[in-house]
């Protein structure tokens, strides 16, 4: 008779083989399962056989218990072979889902190998975009205003301007020597360029009141900063306050000596700076024009020599009180020949812009005077400016050989004037203009920069042009001239200026003096 105790063992030891062959199947280890499985099938079925028979005669309780344990053992068995006969099949369908060792190196050499790919794709891609950038044209705008230009900067284009909306009064004009108005002084826009680095070139027209005027049209070629070449129509390098620009001007207007040199004109001339701008010259040959002429063609065979020096001593010495000091001469030369449709000679305004000396012309040879010869000029000038304190001083004298009908005369013109500046705000002055150092905000309480300013000039016309050559009943000899003015800059590209101009006349009146000019000039600017 068997040992219901040992059975016992036994039954307990299959039981705990149940579990670890679930666990191996989950797992996937088949050859596991195999073996494990034959084991408890060979242990159940000894003991079916070996005490089944015997228990069931005894029918104590204890056997009745292990015969439904060893019935439930059986049942797991079944459902074990059943999870393995689909194990089986699954492993014969698909290949082994866990990789052995070998496998998973191949799998991360090759995840590898692709980052690797993807790096070098990424920095090529790199490498492109920064050849494109370099080789891209670059489009930007700002205070200086537009431009476009090439990667490497060879080739640019710039657009600039600057627009001047006046207000044009005169008090006390009893006389009516000017009309009250409104008007556009210019209409500006400005084209620049540089094509292979060194050409450079400049076209400005001018809109301002109602009429179209080419005023510059030029090429340069920049070699060297010593030596710089220009061709086309330019300003001729002769009047200090001429040479300025017209949106940078301390009053609204030109003082008088600007009446004797030229506007502009058309030719060649060779400039440069040296020793790091403390000289610069300029020397060229022009067409020829008259005093405050503009002009794009020549009337005769002869041409205009134009040059000029100036020099800042103490530019580049710590000695700073000095650093802003300059001084310069400047001269014309010239062969000038006129006609009865061109006389070729020159007519003087004031600053209100009213004309106050011409010439005799009628349109009859008798009584037109022409230029006949020679003309020569020549002007000291300079500047010094310190700090938000600016004085600024020129000096022109000329002379022109004409003639009417058969009387012939050379006549000696001379003008100059001071002005003074002093920026209240207490930025530097310069010759160029004021840059606020706060712009103006209403949110942040700036207001931009105030500058004052006041000037005395003076013109005198050669004595002996009177009565024969100009009209003394309509042609002033001397004018006199004083003015005060406040410049308002709101920030570096908008303006505003106020100015109170006084002119006194000896002779041009039709009973003697001409009556006097007061002036009051206004001039909203944007220049960009």
């Amino acid at each position: 008779m068997l040992n219901p105790w040992s059975d016992k063992d036994r039954i307990l030891k299959i039981e705990q083989q149940i579990p670890r062959a679930i666990k191996d199947i989950r797992c996937g280890s088949v050859e596991i399962i195999i073996h494990r499985l034959s084991l408890i099938s060979i242990a159940v079925g000894s003991l079916i056989l070996g005490f089944a028979l015997p228990t069931l005669a005894q029918g104590t309780p204890s056997t009745k218990e292990l015969l439904e344990r060893v019935e439930t053992l059986t049942r797991k068995v079944q459902i074990l072979e059943q999870r393995l006969e689909l194990e089986r099949q699954n492993a014969t369908a698909r290949p082994r889902e866990v990789p052995g060792l070998g496998a998973g190196e191949e799998r991360v050499e090759a995840l590898d190998q692709k980052v690797r790919l993807l790096e070098r794709r990424w920095e090529v891609e790199q490498e492109t975009a920064a050849a494109k950038a370099k080789e891209a044209p670059v489009f930007a705008a700002g205070k200086d205003g537009f431009f476009l230009k090439s990667a490497d900067g060879n080739f640019q284009l710039r657009v600039r301007g600057y627009l001047q909306a006046d207000g044009r009064f005169f008090a006390d004009d009893q006389d009516h020597v000017g009309t009250d108005t409104f008007l556009m002084r210019r209409v500006r826009p400005i084209f620049e360029g540089t094509v292979y680095k060194y050409f450079d070139f400049r076209i400005m027209p001018d809109f301002g009141g109602g009429t179209t005027v080419l005023q510059d049209a030029y090429l340069d070629a920049h070699l060297w900063p010593e030596a710089k070449l220009r061709v086309g129509k330019y300003k001729p390098p002769v009047g200090l306050e001429r040479l300025q620009s017209g949106s940078e001007l301390l009053f609204v207007e030109r003082g008088l000596p600007t009446n004797l040199v030229p506007n502009r004109d058309v030719g060649a001339q060779l400039y440069g700076d040296l020793w790091d701008g403390t000289v610069s010259y300029a020397l060229g040959a022009f067409n020829g024009v008259p005093d405050l002429g503009n002009g794009d063609l020549d009337n005769n065979d002869g041409k205009d020599f134009a040059g000029r020096f100036f020099l800042l001593p103490f530019k580049n010495t710590t000695i700073e009180p000095l650093q802003g000091l300059g001084i310069g001469f400047a001269g014309t030369y010239g062969d000038h020949a006129g006609n009865v449709s061109n006389p070729n000679l020159p007519a003087y305004r004031t600053q209100g812009q009213n004309t106050f000396f011409r010439f005799r012309s009628d349109g009859a040879v008798a009584g037109t005077t022409v230029a006949d010869g020679n003309e020569a000029r020549y002007s000291p000038q300079g500047y010094y400016y310190w700090g938000p304190f600016g004085l600024l001083w020129e000096y022109v004298w000329t002379s022109q050989k004409v003639k009417r009908n058969i009387t012939r005369a050379t006549l000696d013109n001379d003008a100059w004037q001071v002005a003074l500046s002093y920026v209240l705000t207490g930025e530097n002055a310069s010759y160029r203009s004021v840059t606020p150092a706060q712009p103006f905000d209403l949110q942040k309480g700036q207001w931009g920069a105030f500058e004052i300013a006041a000037r005395y000039g003076e013109l005198h016309v050669d004595k002996d042009a009177f009565p024969l050559f100009a009209n003394p009943a309509n042609a002033a000899r001397v004018a006199e001239s004083w003015g005060v003015g406040l410049n308002w800059y709101l920030n570096r590209n908008f303006k505003f200026q106020l100015n109170y101009e006084q002119t006194d006349f000896t002779g041009g009146g039709p009973q003697g003096e001409r009556p006097k000019e007061r002036a009051v000039l206004s001039r909203f600017q944007i220049s960009y």
